[in-house]
């Protein structure tokens, strides 16, 4: 990081949020359904230095009621790998990968995706960057993931499709760009928070 720190605005407020335009992920979803799909996927996520990462949860409307992680998401500036762990759990290369200090992997709220990784298999996590940590730094009050994008890059992203079934057999392509946005973005907010 460099010597300064960045200025940017502490807050937004819900008013200022809805002027801004709409933003999502336009470049390259993966979806991996399959094990078989996961080689090329795993071959590229290794070789990243930072990653944007987020999970989706089937919403559960009673209490009580939990449900497994459904979609793991990693994500560059440019390509989007939504891994259906529902489907296919977390493989020993996944596990690496989330494991691995040398790779940066971005969110907010991260403990609990970790967490529930975690439920399917056990891994020590190394490399997870904390936004709603990291963002203090810059004197930034408002920890949303959405907010977040607000206030480091001036755009909106729509968080319509939060409470969508992710257990689906088929998830639609509204779903899909929702869920390689929210760690696209992640990682852009980390970028627009670092670079020069």
């Amino acid at each position: 990081m460099s010597e300064y720190i960045k200025e940017f605005k502490k807050t937004i407020t819900d008013e200022e949020l809805s002027e801004l335009p709409l933003s999502f992920f336009a470049g390259k979803i993966h979806l991996i359904e399959k094990v078989e799909q996961l080689t090329d996927a795993l071959n590229y996520l290794k070789n990243q230095k930072i990653l944007g990462f987020d999970t989706e949860t089937r919403p559960t409307f009673k209490k009580g009621q939990n449900h497994q992680v459904a979609l793991l998401q990693l994500s560059t500036a440019d390509e989007a790998f939504l891994i259906r762990t529902n489907l296919i759990g977390l493989s020993p290369g996944l596990i690496k990968i989330l494991a691995t200090p040398a790779i940066l992997k971005i969110g907010a709220a991260i403990r609990d995706d970790i967490k529930i990784l975690q439920k399917i298999s056990p891994f020590k996590p190394g490399g997870f960057v904390e936004l709603q940590e990291m963002v203090k730094l810059y004197g930034i009050e408002n920890f949303s993931l959405k907010k977040l994008a607000a206030i480091v890059h001036g755009v909106r992203i729509s968080k319509s499709q939060r409470l969508t079934n992710w257990e689906a057999s088929v998830l639609t392509e509204q779903q899909q760009i929702y869920a390689a946005t929210d760690a696209w973005i992640a990682y852009m907010i980390y970028i627009g928070l670092t670079e020069n």
